[in-house]
């Protein structure tokens, strides 16, 4: 440990880094081996270094250089660990040769490349199943978890950490390259791109107040990588879509919390914190989108986004509206969340009873079981049916799933609201 340097800082500075860079080092380092999983050691390695020999005083190199000259040595270890014959040597040749220079060059602090995108398409690539591709790019670029990613995709962990493995082995045996692909080859690689940034922003956006680590910085990524494949297809509609509707939502997030730090819904939140600024701009990509003449999912969800601001901005309900755009997002994706979604827009429309009755099939879904908007969304259908004895327990699953305390807080408070427990009289 450096002088004068406490634990608790080099810590602080290896997570920092660590949030910061993660996907991009391992997209440097996979790049030049094509091997993922050993890139992601190599930097566990050098970020578990880092909390005992973090150069914080007198260092001539940045922090990501610093990391991948000590990334390059553990990856040389970790492949001479896993493997041997052709397939290594080359690997190491690599490392010993070529990377040697770029170490030279980032050492006098030349900016790492970032190479996150060309590692995106490279997830994605039609050799590697198609609905492994977005959580792959979850986890190799943005550096989340399996079973962060598996709740996202309503997963079990284990499955979700079992298919992660064999796209990582799949992407080292094919040799898969790793670079932006022509644009022939991008509609079949596109949707798991846009898929795995919106996943990640959905995942910070649980976290609003930015009390989670490894979901703080997921919302500013995200909207990074959105803007960058935007930059690149500035004429595919469904990657403007994505970045209005990430807009969308980000312009709000000053609103879902009051004073006291409470959760406070989108129907109770005052418009006058919302980033007007950013909604205009989320409202001039739609706008270009919709001139391109395709529809997709994004763009559904994006002019969800907008409906609910136009709401807020009038005072005119435009229910209707609203469930015509869930019907035809459903008919696109026939996703259980966004019948959930559809639902809670119907009662708006017609009624809890008719919002209940269009939600059949999904209570089925065994997906359901452990996801809390979906126990959250038919509490508060019973609630308006009358049934508070069915609504009550829906509320109480719907409080032991929910991560966020402040959400907790304010199920747990409609839950109180409920009459007491109903007698039976019979």
């Amino acid at each position: 440990m450096s002088s004068g340097i406490s634990d608790a800082q080099a810590r602080n500075t290896a997570d920092a880094v660590a949030r910061r860079s993660y996907g991009k080092l391992v997209a440097f380092l996979a790049a030049r081996t094509r091997d993922v999983a050993a890139a992601e050691d190599a930097l566990s390695e050098a970020f578990a270094s880092a909390l005992t020999t973090w150069p914080l005083t007198g260092c001539p190199t940045s922090p990501e250089a610093w990391l991948l000259t000590v990334a390059r040595r553990k990856m040389i270890d970790v492949v001479r660990r896993r493997r041997s014959g052709e397939i290594a040597a080359a690997q190491l040749q690599v490392l010993g040769e070529e990377f040697d220079v770029t170490v030279a060059d980032v050492a006098k602090d030349v900016e790492v490349p970032d190479q996150r995108l060309a590692l995106m398409f490279a997830c994605a690539h039609p050799a590697i199943d198609a609905g492994i591709r977005a959580p792959l790019i979850l986890q190799v670029v943005l550096g989340l978890d399996a079973s962060m990613i598996a709740s996202a995709f309503l997963m079990s962990p284990t499955t979700m950490g079992q298919r992660l493995v064999r796209a990582k082995d799949k992407i080292r045996q094919a040799g898969i390259p790793f670079r932006i692909p022509e644009r022939e080859e991008l509609p079949g690689r596109l949707a798991a791109v846009l898929d795995a940034i919106y996943a990640a922003f959905a995942e910070g956006w649980a976290d609003p107040g930015g009390t989670d680590v490894a979901r703080r910085d997921l919302p500013e990524e995200s909207l990074f990588l959105g803007r960058l494949v935007t930059e690149m297809l500035p004429e595919e509609p469904e990657a403007l879509g994505l970045l209005a509707l990430m807009l969308h939502a980000e312009a709000r997030r000053r609103a879902r919390r009051n004073a006291q730090g409470e959760y406070v819904p989108l129907a109770e939140q005052d418009p006058a914190l919302w980033d007007w600024q950013m909604i205009d701009i989320a409202e001039e990509l739609l706008r270009r989108g919709s001139a391109l003449g395709s529809i997709g999912r994004y763009q559904l969800e994006g002019a969800l986004q907008s409906a609910h601001v136009y709401r807020r901005r009038t005072g005119r309900a435009n229910w209707t509206a609203v469930v015509q755009l869930y019907d035809a997002l459903w008919a696109l994706s026939g996703s259980p969340v966004v019948a959930i979604n559809r639902a809670l827009a119907i009662a708006e429309r017609d009624g809890a009873s008719a919002a209940l009755n269009a939600m059949p099939d999904v209570a089925a879904d065994v997906r359901l079981t452990e996801y809390q908007p979906y126990w959250a969304a038919r509490a508060e259908l019973l609630a308006k049916t009358g049934a508070y004895d069915e609504a009550r327990h829906a509320y109480e699953i719907a409080i032991g799933l929910e991560r966020d305390p402040a959400v907790r807080r304010f199920l747990q408070r409609r839950q109180s609201t409920l009459p007491g427990l109903q007698s039976d009289t019979s």
